[in-house]
């Protein structure tokens, strides 16, 4: 263990000194012990009564004084300012070693003790005194007999029913109630004030009653007193109001200006009750300042304003403001602060040497301000013996040069006309050797040593490890000797030594300082608000110097946690399951270390659905409504947000509660409309954020009397269901509706614009009727009555109808039919006539479908299509009709009965139109530059096919489009080959059919001619692969074919070219001249030198001509023969383009040297590979 934290003890007199370890903050010097058992001590006062103590006549009387000092001191007391003597009283006791009393007044009257007790506390070093304690007796007086006359007001008027109790001791608790014990309910309208009246700001007829109680709890006797009941009589006129409404006007207090004063400390209520009509708003504010935060509440219906701890600023002017809709009234309060006497500075102990000086320090306010008087031993100090040693300036007792046995109890007395102030100080003179105490404090951030010589402040040095402390920024030496470390560090660790002289001596002491980090909580708990039956987690988390070991407690409201095992502690949090309403509270984590601890707490808030609201009652009962009040249950910690009533009516839908209305939490009464003859219960269910409380217990039932209905049937409606009859139709009236026994539905009926009389029935229990014998679709006025036993309803409302409908019995006539185009006709008939119709006209329905196509036979008939047209047009559009074709149709007008008679067909053709897509388009590879166009013609023509349009481009390695061509192809093609394509190329085809009416729909595809490298790869692949009978194998057979045919196209193209384009031997011509520039082949790319292919110029061969007989001619589509005879540029046998790179003096020499020799077929195979 550290030295410093040894608990130890030295001292000349006592043999050790002490030495304490505090766990706490210290921000002032610590006062001097005052329970050592070796140092003299005059009495002081440890507990004491109240100064106004009401006593129960019933028990006995209890007289606290408790004192200490050394030695212990003896007791005694005056009563009414002179001796009491305790000894000669049988009837009281003193207790052993304390001065409490206890008078048994049993058999007698506790008048008897009543006074103004003190006691004295006194041993031979001097005297303290108690406060007066004034005792009185608990009171609660009958109330006096009196005659209370009835009171008779207007309806509209205020009223005010004094209640007046009898002064009781303390004063009596005030509350209203009827004679069955049930308190009158109270709203913004009727209120209790302060002094136990009960204001009416307006009467309603339903105030009228005759058990208006006033009651008077007096809480010390545990009785209760009552007046004598009120009897109101409200009288239902407005003689005095017409209107019935006015202004606000103040109650209480009357006028527009009063004072009321409050001491400081205490709780301030001001009071403002208007009566007005309609019932007036109250609100509060301050003239010149806002209200106290936190410290204001408003209550009694905003009536009354609260303000706890009043101080001085809460003094000044309040304003009361009643309003309603015909205006506003205020009434300026005047709060005026005094204060009783309190302490700015109380006199402390002193303990002396001989010879010392002290100062006893007696300050205290008030308004008004307090007057200040000294006693010595209970004595005024004028009174007592004189002390050279003692002088009084500034209210202050000033001891010098003091001397040994001078030891006294100084009594402070501060007074004014709202109280007093009593503070005892003794001054100890002791003659002894020094002893010293020493108090540690260890913590992070501040560090308290004190050293305290209880017989002098004489300190002549402090040391840190034999260096000397200079009071400073580091270092504080209070008065007292308290050294204080502002902000301790490690390096503050180590040894201090205090030393203290007086003139009987000197003493000094070591102490041993380590500083540790501080044990903080880092993650505190937070304030939950949880549901009932859930879980709450607290957490926290503690950061701890490495060499301390926390531990971990937690309390509830300062008490250890419940033994419980939904209680559960971690390592770093508490887990409460299942959460009920008796762990609501404040939970209060401690980690404690071997040096020190810190703590953090957190209330739980447990709430959950609301009580459900008591004490229903019926009040202000009435034919046709009734006024519900109750009592609300608790919130459960959620305030609550409405009042939902629900009714059952026992003797239409009994056990069935129906929701009624809501209600808002401000209010806890609801005037209720009702239906006769009704035998109603009402119950009331709270919600708050939890949700809906339990419904309350069900008030009485409540029964209207039966009545004639107050409404009909509604929903009458009629329904022509057959050509000859009607059905008229109603919704019934509920049990509630119905008003009354009996209940029956009167139906009648007429025919329209007939002079005609009502034919009526008498119907129960039923919704409906038929009447037969109706003429077909004809107009009928119709009403349904409710009727009971007492009467009939109001005047029912005449509902138009119509009878039952028939087919109509007539087609439509005279239809023709405009063809628009292809596709579109339009159509037109005569309206059928409406007396024809038989019912109500709902359109015209178009059947139509295609016979055949004009084209070509059809392989079956096409199912008829139906348009409908609604209303009473006689025309319509056909659309999505098929072009040249023939078409039939014909028409019908319907009704809600069904369809009439059909017209009679009408055929009609369609034009021709664009024709469909071509049904496939397909692309064959040929050779090297031709691919075969194939495709088949469309499905629909919708006329006579004039042709094809098709076009086609090249596509290049960026998907770029090169040029367009187009072909005109006859109507009898279904394929074309496409030659002196480009070889190796992509291209895109599109394809048209074509009618005089336009092209069709296109339909495209993509193919690509062959590529002489392709063709060598496979051929040498197959001959490099495994050996085996290749003669024989289809694919060879097939490759050689191929390859033989290519060879045959490729000599006579070089046949066709030879002969259109001249003979130049290119060969010998390259061979003579050897120019090193013309090279057959780049050694780097194996691509051919400066060559370039013109085969993309090259013209069609094979393509089909138009059927007009023409071709339309491409910008590229070039000839031979422009570039064979004349011109600059020239070609060989190959094609090849030589111009550009021979000259016209090479070419002149070509000329001079043409050779016959034909292009030999290997040579030209190898010109590919």
């Amino acid at each position: 263990t550290h030295p410093a934290m040894d608990m130890k003890r030295s001292c000349t007199l006592c043999g050790g000194a002490v030495m304490l370890l505090l766990l706490g903050h210290m921000t002032t010097a610590l006062e001097v012990p005052l329970d050592r058992e070796y140092l003299p001590q005059p009495p002081t006062i440890t507990h004491q009564s109240l100064k106004d103590y009401i006593i129960d006549p019933r028990e006995n009387i209890v007289i606290h004084c408790e004192a200490k000092g050394k030695p212990h001191p003896s007791f005694s007391w005056t009563r009414n300012g002179t001796h009491f003597d305790v000894e000669k009283d049988s009837k009281v006791i003193m207790k052993p070693n304390s001065g409490t009393l206890v008078i048994d007044i049993s058999g007698e009257k506790a008048e008897a003790y009543e006074g103004v007790y003190q006691c004295i506390a006194r041993n031979e070093h001097g005297s303290a005194m108690s406060n007066n304690i004034v005792i009185r007796q608990s009171r609660s007086p009958l109330w006096s007999k009196e005659k209370i006359e009835p009171i008779t007001v207007q309806r509209g008027m205020s009223l005010v029913l004094q209640c007046r109790p009898p002064a009781g001791l303390p004063p009596p608790i005030i509350f209203w109630m009827d004679n069955n014990f049930q308190r009158l309910p109270q709203n913004s309208r009727v209120s209790q004030a302060l002094n136990g009246d009960l204001y009416f700001c307006n009467v309603l007829m339903e105030d009228t009653r005759n058990d208006y109680i006033c009651y008077a709890r007096f809480p010390h006797t545990q009785t209760i007193q009552q007046k004598q009941p009120i009897n109101v009589n409200v009288l239902d006129s407005r003689c005095f109001y017409p209107s019935g409404e006015r202004a606000p006007t103040f109650m209480n207090p009357p006028g527009t200006h009063s004072t009321t004063m409050v001491l400081k400390g205490d709780t301030l209520q001001l009071e403002c009750i208007a009566d007005g009509l309609p019932t007036p708003d109250i609100s509060w504010s301050k003239v010149n300042g806002d209200l106290p935060s936190g410290r204001f509440s408003v209550h009694s219906f905003q009536k009354t304003l609260k303000i706890t701890e009043v101080t001085e600023a809460d003094g000044g002017d309040y304003r009361c403001l009643a309003k309603n809709r015909l205006g506003s009234n205020h009434h300026i309060i005047t709060v005026v602060v005094r204060a009783a006497p309190f302490w700015i500075s109380a006199p402390q102990n002193l303990i002396l040497a001989p010879k010392e000086s002290g100062m006893l320090t007696c300050r205290a306010e008030g308004n008004p301000k307090p007057t200040v008087t000294w006693s010595v031993n209970g004595i005024p100090i004028e009174n007592s013996h004189k002390d050279p040693s003692r002088k009084i300036e500034n209210g202050n007792i000033i001891l010098s040069d003091v001397q040994t046995g001078s030891s006294s109890v100084y009594q402070c007395n501060a007074s004014n006309e709202y109280g007093y102030l009593l503070a005892n100080a003794f001054v100890s003179v002791l003659g002894m050797l020094l002893c010293m105490v020493n108090y540690i404090y260890y913590i992070t951030f501040q560090l308290n040593l004190q050293g305290l010589p209880l017989i002098s402040k004489h300190v002549y040095c402090e040391f840190k490890d034999s260096q000397s402390i200079v009071d400073g920024d580091s270092y504080i030496i209070h008065k007292n000797n308290t050294l204080e470390i502002n902000v301790a560090r490690p390096l503050n660790s180590g040894k201090y030594t205090c030393i203290a002289s007086n003139s009987l001596g000197n003493k000094e002491n070591h102490v041993y300082l380590e500083v540790k980090e501080a044990t903080r909580i880092i993650r505190q708990p937070g304030y939950k608000v949880v549901q009932r039956n859930s879980m709450a987690v607290f957490e926290c988390k503690v950061k701890h110097d490495p060499s301390l070991f926390p531990s971990m407690i937690w309390l509830k409201d300062n008490m250890e946690l419940p033994d419980d095992t939904r209680f559960e502690v971690g390592s770093d949090s508490l887990t409460i399951h299942d959460v009920r309403e008796d762990d609501e509270g404040n939970y209060t984590c401690i980690r404690n270390t071997t040096l020190d601890q810190d703590s953090a707490s957190a209330m739980l808030t447990v709430v959950e659905q609301p009580d459900p609201p008591t004490d229903l009652e019926l009040t202000d009962q009435r034919e046709r409504s009734v006024q519900l009040t109750w009592t609300p249950g608790d919130e459960n910690n959620s305030p609550l947000q409405l009042f939902l009533i629900q009714y059952e009516d026992s003797l239409h839908k009994p056990g069935v509660w129906v929701n009624m209305t809501e209600v808002s939490v401000t209010s806890t009464t609801a005037h209720l409309e009702l239906s006769p003859y009704a035998y109603y219960s009402f119950r009331v269910l709270a919600l708050n954020d939890v949700g809906l409380s339990e419904p309350s217990a069900p008030s009485r039932q409540y029964r209207t009397n039966p009545a004639r209905p107050d409404g009909n049937p509604s929903d009458v409606e009629v329904i022509g269901t057959s050509p000859d009859s009607m059905t008229i139709t109603w919704r019934e009236l509920t049990g509630l509706e119905s008003n009354g026994p009996g209940l029956q539905y009167k139906v009648s009926w007429r025919q329209k614009d007939l002079d005609q009389q009502w034919t009526s029935l008498t119907l129960a229990n039923v919704s409906q009727y038929v009447v037969t014998g109706t003429p077909t679709f004809a107009p009928y006025e119709v009403t349904v009555q409710a009727v009971n036993d007492y009467g009939s309803g109001p005047r029912p409302e005449v509902v138009l109808g119509y009878s039952g409908e028939d087919l109509p019995n007539v087609a439509p006539e005279n239809v023709k039919v405009s063809v628009q185009n292809g596709t579109v006709a339009e159509v037109r008939w005569d309206a059928v006539p409406l007396s024809t119709v038989q019912g109500r006209l709902n359109g015209y329905k178009v059947s139509y479908w295609k016979m055949r196509s004009l084209h070509k036979q059809d392989p079956e008939p096409v199912k008829p299509q139906e348009l409908i047209f609604h209303g009473s047009e006689p025309e319509g559009l056909l659309i999505g009709l098929h072009p040249y074709s023939q078409y039939t149709l014909n028409i019908r007008a319907f009704n809600r009965k069904g369809d009439g008679p059909t017209s009679s067909n009408h055929i009609f053709e369609t034009p021709e139109g664009v024709p469909g897509p071509p049904a496939d388009l397909k692309i064959k590879n040929l050779n090297l530059d031709s691919l075969i166009v194939k495709w088949v013609p469309p499905v629909e023509y919708n006329g006579h096919l004039t042709g094809y349009l098709l076009k086609y481009q090249p596509i290049n390695t960026t998907d770029e489009l090169g040029p367009l061509k187009e072909l005109l192809l006859p109507a009898n093609e279904t394929s074309i080959t496409l030659e002196n394509l480009k070889h190796s190329t992509h291209y895109k085809f599109y394809l048209n059919a074509m009618t005089i009416k336009g092209s069709g729909p296109t339909v495209t595809t993509e193919g690509f001619t062959m590529d002489w490298f392709i063709l060598s790869y496979l051929f040498s692949a197959a001959m490099t692969s495994k050996q085996v009978d290749i003669a024989t194998q289809g694919w060879f057979i097939g490759l050689m074919c191929a390859i033989a045919l290519l060879i045959l196209v490729l000599l006579i193209v070089c046949f066709i070219k030879r002969n259109k384009g001249g003979k130049y031997p290119v060969k010998e011509k390259e061979d003579a001249h050897q120019d090193p520039e013309i090279q057959p082949m780049k050694e780097d790319d194996g691509t051919f030198g400066e060559y370039s292919d013109t085969e993309d110029h090259k013209p069609l061969k094979g393509s089909r001509t138009p059927s007009n007989g023409t071709v339309k001619k491409d910008d590229s589509d070039d000839s031979l023969v422009d570039y064979g005879e004349g011109g600059d540029g020239q070609f060989n046998e190959d094609g090849s383009f030589i111009g550009q790179y021979s000259g016209k003096k090479e070419k002149d020499t070509a000329e001079g040297n043409e050779s016959s020799e034909a292009p030999s077929p290997v040579n030209a195979m190898n010109s590919f590979v």
